[in-house]
């Protein structure tokens, strides 16, 4: 829940500072922090990192 709480304060500083600053590039770093924390999750399984990737991806 702690997660969370950070990546929506993250994304609304991001967006007060893309209307302060006037640059909409601003906008794309909640998605590169979602990003990486995604591959720090998957990096924490104790398989070996391609193995826990095409397990993720052959769930249906």
């Amino acid at each position: 829940m702690g997660t969370l709480i950070v990546f929506w304060v993250f994304a609304i500083a991001t967006v007060v500072l893309t209307i302060k600053y006037k640059k909409p590039i601003l906008l794309t770093l909640p998605f590169f922090a979602m990003g990486i924390y995604l591959v720090i999750q998957i990096a924490l399984v104790p398989m070996p990192f391609w193995d826990t990737v095409r397990f993720i991806f052959s769930l249906q």
